[in-house]
């Protein structure tokens, strides 16, 4: 076979350094390479393989569609384009009372193992009384996403400014690194202009140092603080992850509606980014549904969110941004003024589709909550045995575990070796500073997830 490392730049690492396996098949949420070494994939590789490796529903699917026609551009019209744009408009429209209703009518002949799980809509008699959302503007992936969110957001209103927050990641790609608090992005020596950086809602070391819940969400006031600081007429958009990202950052449950409040109040528009918390791996289809509810009661909803990771289950590369009816009228009657070549892949949409129809048809966004519950006892077991662990977050099957030594984002030395370890072991972490995450597919077996947990318990010191 070719050695790839002689031919090819890999991502975020020295190239020198790089020497990895040759991966050549998987199943599930394992993976195998060409030595017939199998691996347990816990982190579903770029926490994207929601629905594991070589989903069968998913590769039929593609197989079917490039049989019928791989690409047709976006001047034209597409079937699987335009009725998965149709099925996402569907499930962010969705009350999830009735997603919480469905998955109990699916399981009404099997005794409900757990109650009230982490990771569950926090009041689900909230309602949607009418669409809200109306359109999808497609791309290829989540970077390009958060590209055409800002871009979208700027048009709409007027406005240049966006709001981020320190310790988010967007993207790679120009525009959306310079959105990210990420440390990777102080390469760039021109980055976008008009960008202003508020403090993460960091509990476990807050950087305001208070303790939650008695801290009255001083993380939200800071944020409206800054708008006002930078003047709200003359910031188009505030930009986050709803869920814990990369960096690791799980706001309060009441946070993101504060942020919805925030925004009402100043007329700016808040983009979510549902790139990695999308597609039920916290639980629900997007992260935002999973939060508390604004103190008007309402569903605190974006105007815009950046989709990519689950929405194939990475089987094709697919991005997508979900816009309000609001926000698409903007372009009723003005050129929207982008475009990729890409822009709605009909062989990428006929995946997304088959990767939605297997979320729904296999329970997994009421799974992912229930085996997250299970998953988060274990690790908060396993904190109260390892000294090493100060904190366990995260929602569903997203949890980030982060170690008392604080060198983020530099290298803890031991937490590297222990995944190399747990690499030997034939377990697959994913590990960044010192935090670990723990993200396995959403169809991982129960017994798999319960022997890599037991891996890393092992190797923990």
């Amino acid at each position: 076979m070719v050695d790839e490392k002689q031919f090819v730049l890999h991502t975020w690492t020295k190239q020198a350094d790089w020497n990895a396996a040759t991966i050549v098949g998987g199943a599930g949420a394992w993976f195998w390479d060409k030595q017939g070494r199998r691996y347990l994939d816990l982190s579903s590789q770029a926490e994207c393989c929601n629905l594991g490796h070589q989903h069968p529903a998913v590769v039929r699917a593609i197989q079917e569609q490039a049989g019928r026609l791989c690409y047709i551009s976006n001047a034209w019209g597409a079937q699987p384009r335009a009725e998965l744009a149709q099925r996402i408009v569907a499930l962010a429209n969705q009350n999830p009372e009735s997603r919480i209703q469905n998955a109990e009518d699916r399981e009404h002949n099997t005794e409900r193992r757990i109650h009230n799980p982490e990771g569950a809509i926090q009041n689900p008699k909230s309602k949607l009384q009418t669409p809200i959302y109306g359109r999808v503007f497609f791309t290829c992936d989540g970077a390009e996403a958060t590209e055409h969110a800002i871009k979208i957001a700027r048009w709409v209103t007027g406005r240049r400014k966006i709001i981020s927050r320190y310790r988010s990641y967007h993207g790679a790609t120009h525009g959306a690194l310079s959105v990210s608090g990420d440390a990777r992005s102080r390469g760039m020596t021109d980055g976008l202009r008009d960008v202003a950086r508020v403090l993460p809602p960091y509990c476990y070391r807050c950087p305001f140092g208070l303790r939650y819940p008695d801290c009255g969400l001083r993380c939200a006031d800071h944020v409206e603080a800054v708008i006002r600081q930078e003047g709200p007429d003359s910031v188009a958009a505030l930009i986050a992850e709803p869920a814990a990202g990369t960096n690791g950052i799980a706001a309060p449950p009441d946070y993101w509606p504060r942020l919805r409040e925030i925004c009402d109040r100043y007329g700016i528009l808040l983009i979510a980014d549902e790139v990695m918390s999308g597609f039920g791996r916290c639980g629900a289809w997007f992260a935002w549904q999973a939060q508390h509810t604004t103190q008007a009661g309402a569903l605190p909803c974006p105007d815009l969110f950046t989709l990519a990771k689950g929405l194939t289950g990475a089987h094709i590369p697919l991005g997508a941004i979900c816009v309000t009816e609001r926000v698409a009228a903007c372009f009723d009657a003005r050129t929207l003024e982008t475009g990729l070549t890409y822009s709605g892949h009909p062989l990428a949409c006929a995946a997304g589709l088959a990767a939605i129809e297997a979320y729904d048809a296999e329970g997994l966004i009421a799974r992912a909550t229930q085996l997250g519950r299970w998953m988060f006892e274990r690790l908060r077991a396993m904190q109260r045995r390892h000294a090493c662990i100060g904190d366990v977050r995260g929602l569903g099957l997203f949890a980030c575990v982060e170690m008392t030594e604080d060198t983020f984002p530099q290298p803890l030395p031991w937490l590297k070796t222990l995944a190399r370890a747990a690499l030997q072991r034939g377990v697959s972490l994913a590990v960044r500073g010192n935090l670990m995450f723990v993200c396995p597919p959403l169809v991982i077996e129960h017994s798999d997830l319960e022997w890599g947990l037991s891996v890393i318990d092992e190797l923990l010191p």
